[in-house]
């Protein structure tokens, strides 16, 4: 199942990650996961949130930019190989992955990876296949 993931062009300028969290916060909106990539000159956040639509609406109503992308996460144990074992079943699978970044739940001492991916349904299918649960949008917006 895939997952809509908030991108925000974002200037290397003091303050603006500041006014980006303040805009999500005023409108109530929880960030449950995010990544950061950045140039010298700008960078790219990527953010997992409660609520996509207010959330896109309040950015682009502050004048940011903003753009939804699917993507898939996954839940794996917080143990040492958990990871390799996701990896090596996207590889061996022919799956390519773009980008990646994880978090860890309060609750259940899990550790969940979000991915971009070349092949979508294939790497739903390999993935709960190979025994990782695929997350749910509405388990990610739950934590």
């Amino acid at each position: 199942m895939k997952i809509q993931q908030l991108s925000i062009f974002v200037e290397n300028q003091i303050g603006r990650l500041a006014e980006i969290t303040r805009t999500l916060a005023d409108s109530g909106i929880d960030i449950k996961a995010f990544s950061v990539a950045d140039t010298s000159d700008f960078g790219i956040l990527r953010l997992i949130v409660t609520d996509n639509e207010k959330a896109y609406e309040a950015l682009s109503n502050a004048g940011f930019t903003v753009t939804m992308a699917d993507v898939i996460g996954v839940g794996i144990t917080d143990t040492p190989g958990a990871l390799a074992s996701v990896m090596e079943c996207l590889g061996k699978n022919g799956i390519s992955i773009e980008y990646l970044y994880a978090f860890i739940a309060r609750e259940d001492e899990k550790a969940y990876v979000i991915f971009n991916v070349d092949k979508w349904q294939q790497a739903e299918e390999v993935l709960t296949k190979g025994g990782f649960p695929v997350l749910q949008p509405e388990q990610v917006r739950e934590m």
